[in-house]
């Protein structure tokens, strides 16, 4: 085995340097290797006591999680309160513009300025909070209303008639009435029930005097000579007046496009008094379309949405897109009694699914 040569100069000698460390002096031979090569990948560890460092690091761990903990509840509670917040602002039909012909004003909402600044931070909370659990894909009509973007409810409007006070979505056909076909399963099986229905109003009905107390299951006037019972109202199913009437129950179950878990909507039988008027209202959203289902229809009576006048006949459903401006009236004499209609909210058919299913969640019932 060769070996490297001293620094006196003696061949054979080999060179211990300092200890035979990597950094000493003198030569090595080929059998030291294995052991340098050993000691040169042996790892650095710093002088750090270790008990202390996993005592550190599992404090320090706790208290990120304890953080992110804390900052999913307050998110969630928020998201909660606005939920709540949204149902009690909107009421039954929601918005600062008033309710349509099914639905009550709300009481929270005053059409101040703020008003509308408020109602896009909570759907757009909601919204966010849906797309967390679920998904953005197609969203982009609902997020781009949820921010508020151009269209009625930001500006004059379609010729300024065309008010929806919650919920603007963009890019939906708007016409002040919608044609038949558009819900054609949902406006045939309505139209086939209308003796059900009718049968049921009349298990219902009282003499509309204003001079007896209300009857059970009907809703105090919305105006003069206005009355409703709702089977649904704001979405939720109204157990007893739903088993009073059950033909038209049934009929709403057999529903497609329902709006049925959904704040925007209702469903129900809508009285009118000779005499009585119900001027220039909006509703909530363009997203829904209003179906009314024509029971008694006395001579007289009025319908005019957007500019566009038109009438019910008996046995008939209309589609109505109520967000435009609309005026109901009953010209008619007191000989005549009252003009009925059965209203359900559908969705507008061209609301999309998932779009349905996001407004669903946003809009959702109290509880």
């Amino acid at each position: 085995m060769w070996r490297g040569n001293s620094p006196g100069g003696n061949p054979g000698a080999a060179t211990e340097g300092t200890g035979g460390e990597l950094g000493g002096q003198g030569n090595w031979g080929l059998e030291d290797a294995p052991g340098l090569l050993a000691r040169a990948s042996l790892p650095i560890v710093p002088a750090w006591p270790s008990p202390l460092a996993s005592s550190a690091l599992t404090l320090l761990l706790g208290a990120l999680t304890s953080l992110f903990l804390w900052y999913c509840y307050r998110l969630g509670s928020q998201d909660m309160q606005a939920l709540e917040a949204g149902g009690r602002a909107g009421g039954v039909s929601g918005g600062p513009r008033g309710c349509s012909e099914t639905g009550r004003p709300s009481p929270g909402s005053s059409g101040e300025p703020g008003e509308g600044l408020r109602t896009e931070g909570l759907v757009s909370r909601r919204l966010r909070a849906y797309a967390r659990r679920y998904s953005w894909a197609g969203m982009g009509r609902v997020r781009r209303a949820a921010q508020g973007g151009p269209g009625p409810g930001g500006g004059p409007g379609v010729l300024g008639i065309q008010r929806p006070g919650l919920l603007f979505l963009p890019d939906l056909p708007s016409v002040p009435f919608v044609p038949r076909d558009a819900q054609r399963h949902d406006v045939e099986l309505l139209e086939s029930s209308f003796p059900a229905i009718l049968r049921d109003f009349g298990a219902v009905s009282w003499d509309f005097s204003g001079t007896t107390p209300l009857p059970r299951g009907w809703s105090p006037p919305l105006a003069p000579g206005c009355y409703q019972l709702l089977l649904y109202q704001a979405g939720r199913c109204q157990p007893s007046n739903c088993r009073r009437c059950p033909g038209a129950y049934r009929a709403l179950r057999g529903l497609r496009s329902f709006m049925s878990a959904n704040t925007f909507g209702n469903a129900g039988f809508s009285v009118l008094l000779p005499g009585a008027r119900l001027e220039g209202r909006c509703g909530p959203t363009n997203a829904r379309v209003r179906c009314h289902l024509g029971l008694k229809i006395p001579p007289g009576c009025e319908l005019v949405v957007g500019g566009e006048p038109q009438c019910w006949a008996e046995g008939h459903c209309l589609l109505v897109d109520d967000s435009f401006l609309h005026t109901v009236a009953h010209n008619g004499s007191p000989e005549d009694g009252p003009r009925v209609v059965f209203i359900v909210d559908l969705w507008h058919p061209n609301v999309a699914g998932a779009e349905r299913q996001a407004l669903d969640f946003v809009f959702a019932p109290d509880p």
